[in-house]
């Protein structure tokens, strides 16, 4: 499938190629536009357009809380990985949404640093992957054993 998002990505239209990827359509192919543009591309790519005003996975708001494309995706395809959840809840507060979660200012600060040093949108994406596979296994380690490591030290 093509999926398709506006251009200059930082933190939710990373994670949402990221988590297609993963977990959605492995072989999946992303394109990068300009706002105006995505619609319109998206018709005649036959691609799926994402966290773009107008599109199914999009932002959205639920019992008062709002929530972002990552979750839109998290929902859409009914995706029930806690460490998901967990890390949506990063993703989401990274995004400029609300909440607390001290890892989403160190995503945020990350996801900018890759979108002003990548050449482009598909190398900022290649670049990032990687941070969120670790962030995905940090979330995991954090549901499955609670966030503790071992002392290992003298």
């Amino acid at each position: 499938m093509k999926w398709i998002t506006r251009e200059k990505a930082r933190v939710d239209r990373i994670a949402c190629p990221w988590l297609i990827r993963k977990f959605v359509d492995p072989q999946a192919e992303f394109l990068y536009v300009p706002k105006d543009q995505v619609l319109a591309v998206a018709r005649r790519e036959n691609a799926t357009p994402f966290d773009v005003p107008g599109a199914e996975l999009h932002h959205y708001e639920e019992n008062g809380q709002e929530f972002v494309t990552f979750d839109a995706i998290i929902r859409n395809y009914h995706l029930t990985d806690p460490a998901l959840r967990d890390l949506a809840e990063i993703v989401r507060v990274a995004d400029g949404g609300s909440g607390k979660r001290a890892e989403a200012a160190g995503l945020e600060a990350g996801a900018t640093g890759f979108r002003l040093t990548a050449k482009d949108d598909l190398e900022n994406q290649r670049l990032q992957f990687p941070y969120y596979d670790a962030l995905y296994a940090y979330c995991q380690w954090k549901v499955t054993e609670g966030g503790r490591l071992e002392h290992t030290g003298p």
